[in-house]
């Protein structure tokens, strides 16, 4: 029963419900709505076809359907549960999209059955941070396609998915450096001497000699395993044959899959760098190859947030945070068929920045609940206290990013995976913030240094000719601020704040009323509260992603939902 609403061994249940709410959520439906004593009654229509469910109505909008409750009418008037390929085919889009659509869920359906029936089920209270990121099995706690992994065969979740934590080496080519372009914090030797250590780079020159390659005409380049056995008989066929590209073998440290897939984790050495490499896949809402402007541009937006936490003495004293820093980055093909397909960005790991004392989890492990049917946190909490560890617990999670935000100018995409909590005994203690190559914006005039900022325009040729809203800068202060609340609030916190109402018994408008003062507080602290009213938290509605809606290809990339922050106090 790993979220707050699911049903112990049905996966099918969860799959139904998460579609129902996005679809609620982003009105693709034109629901009735009735007040039904403590739950309301959706129900709508297509083509004759009627269908009901009941829930409620949570922070920012968010609907929640009680487990269950999904209905769909037959032609005598009986109710029954509704089916994944109805409710799929009364959506508002194409037949293309609706079929790929109920493959994704169907397949999300697979892996988690899978997953039920091969995974142990003990506790994950006392796991390592590795560990933990292999056994969060949920996934997204939105999104209905939130375990797609387009491709991936029975064999493949389990050789290369986070839950079944089997290690693999990865796979090397030897790429003509006319094909190939890379950012790194030193010269190649230095740099794979590094990452593979003595042994593990002896061993790729070595096959390098055999295969009578130089170093002067063909880079290094990984991917994983999969991506490899993916592309070397379809996208990579007229490289291997014209030798563009020759295979190395898979060799080097082992490593895990983080849960995000394509993220690795080295199980050899686990202080060493994690490598993200780009999968053919779709999972949840997007497309897992790498961006190709983004894998060279990554090193210089993580100096970049580097300096800003370092010279500001806030992130050491009041908001403590640590970014992860992408520091490297390799591309082959970024241009044409294989654009995005052959790429790597290394990033620091969690466990090398941690001392004596700490622990480390991932920000989506305190929405989770044990196989005890009690909340991950349950512990912490009964231990430190629910009002005192809540209150740091949103100190430590919410201001970090804000202080970035309002007091920098810089957006990240913090959303649950993307934070990890450091923590000692349970009681939160600092932030880490992690993926940045593709996820961090700004507006240049609200920036609180300028000259700071990485000249994007010299960084790629893509930059020149980007207008705002495309890459990294943003039009206006508004839509920076929505960035935000969107990823930490609609997405991440709601996910706490409906826990702990569900659970502990907190009233989600109690939750939300802490968060707003504490910001109001924030600001006020620090001279900050004329530019933080710019980003507009002031408002009754905002704009929230509408990943569904996106993922349908409806046109629509958002919708408006009720803006909890800024409801008046009870």
């Amino acid at each position: 029963m790993p979220l707050p609403l699911d049903l112990p061994g049905r996966p099918d249940e969860r799959v139904i419900r998460q579609l129902v709410e996005a679809v609620l959520f982003e009105e693709l439906v034109a629901a009735t709505i009735a007040d039904d004593g403590d739950q309301l009654a959706f129900s709508w229509s297509h083509e004759g076809k009627r269908f009901r469910c009941a829930g409620v109505e949570g922070a920012f909008s968010r609907i929640r359907i009680a487990p269950g409750s999904v209905e769909s009418e037959d032609s005598d008037g009986t109710w029954r549960p509704a089916a994944l390929d109805e409710l799929v085919a009364s959506l508002p889009a194409s037949a293309d999209d609706k079929c790929r659509l109920l493959g994704e869920l169907q397949s999300t359906l697979a892996h988690c059955s899978w997953n039920d029936r091969n995974l142990r089920h003990g506790s994950r209270r006392d796991l390592g941070f590795a560990a933990l990121e292999s056994a969060l099995h949920e996934g997204h706690a939105y999104h209905p396609c939130f375990k797609a992994r387009t491709g991936f065969s029975e064999s493949d979740h389990r050789d290369f998915g986070p839950e079944a934590g089997s290690s693999f080496q990865l796979a090397w080519l030897l790429v003509r450096r006319e094909e190939v372009s890379q950012r790194l914090p030193a010269d190649e030797a230095a740099f794979w001497t590094a990452e593979l250590g003595a042994e593990g780079f002896a061993q790729i020159d070595r096959r390098r000699a055999e295969l009578g390659l130089s170093w002067d005409e063909f880079a290094l380049v990984p991917l994983h395993p999969w991506q490899w056995t993916a592309l070397k008989d379809t996208l990579l066929v007229p490289w291997l044959t014209d030798e563009t590209a020759r295979f190395v073998g898979t060799v080097g440290d082992r490593y895990t899959a983080s849960q995000s897939i394509r993220t690795l984790l080295n199980a050899d050495r686990p202080d060493a760098a994690n490598v993200k490499l780009s999968m053919n896949m779709s999972n949840s809402s997007s497309l897992r190859t790498i961006e190709p402007h983004s894998v060279c541009t990554a090193p210089v937006i993580s100096r970049w947030l580097g300096d800003i936490v370092a010279g500001d003495r806030l992130f050491q004293t009041d908001y403590p945070l640590t970014v992860l820093d992408e520091y490297a980055g390799i591309i082959a093909g970024r241009d044409g068929k294989l654009a995005g397909q052959l790429a790597a960005i290394w990033r620091r790991s969690v466990t090398s920045l941690l001392v004596e004392g700490e622990q480390a989890v991932p920000f989506n492990a305190l929405m989770a609940i044990e196989h005890d049917g009690k909340p991950f946190i349950d512990e912490w909490v009964r231990r430190h206290g629910f009002r005192a560890w809540l209150g740091q617990l949103l100190q430590v999670a919410i201001l970090p990013v804000w202080h970035l935000l309002v007091g920098h100018g810089i957006a990240t995409e913090a959303h649950g995976q993307n934070m990890v909590l450091v923590h000692r005994d349970g009681w939160p203690v600092r932030l880490v913030l992690r993926d940045f190559h593709d996820s961090v914006e700004y507006v240049p005039d609200f920036l609180r240094e300028p000259g700071k900022a990485p000249d994007f325009l010299a960084l790629d040729p893509a930059y020149r000719t980007a207008l705002p809203d495309q890459y990294y800068w943003m039009g206006d202060v508004e839509t920076l601020g929505e960035l935000v609340t969107d990823a930490l609030f609609i997405f991440n916190l709601a996910e706490i704040s409906h826990l702990l109402q569900t659970h502990y018994g907190l009233r989600e408008a109690d939750f939300w009323k802490t968060v707003r003062q504490m910001l109001s507080d924030y600001a006020a602290s620090h001279g900050l509260t004329a530019r933080q009213a710019q980003l507009g938290l002031a408002r009754p509605e905002i704009v929230a992603e509408a990943l569904l809606a996106r993922k349908l290809n409806t046109g629509r990339s958002s919708h408006v939902v009720s803006n909890t922050l800024s409801t008046p106090d009870a």
